[in-house]
């Protein structure tokens, strides 16, 4: 098996993965994901699609990503990792959809409208 490369996006952030055999190795940005990504939840996210689909030391994880916050992009790569399983075995698709890890979350920022400070909100207003 070669590698296989998929894309994960989530707000402003987008994510390369690249997966290969190996021993679970996962490097984001050329750093460990647990150095990149210190907070423990956000680790987590990042590794439960391999624990849900018991590949987690099958392959070996590459990551490039940029844009974004912290938690975008975890989430970023946690839909490309999750998009590659299943390119390699399509028996990992039912357990993931389950947990929603196949689904593009596309909401993002709601863009600044004229006449207001915000995209909603509006300056004070006086009657008097």
């Amino acid at each position: 098996m070669e590698t296989i490369n998929k894309i994960g996006r989530r707000k402003a952030s987008v994510a390369r993965v690249y997966v290969s055999p190996g021993s679970g190795k996962i490097t984001v940005n050329g750093k460990d994901y647990k150095e990149y990504f210190p907070l423990k939840y956000i680790q987590y996210n990042i590794e439960n699609p391999l624990n849900i689909t018991e590949n987690a030391n099958s392959y070996d994880i590459k990551v490039n990503v940029n844009g974004g916050g912290v938690k975008g992009q975890a989430e970023a790569i946690r839909l490309g990792i999750s998009r590659a399983l299943v390119d390699l075995n399509i028996e990992n698709k039912p357990a993931l959809k389950e947990n929603k890890y196949l689904t593009r979350d596309a909401r993002v920022v709601e863009r600044k409208k004229y006449g207001k400070p915000k995209a909603r909100k509006s300056f004070q207003f006086s009657k008097r």
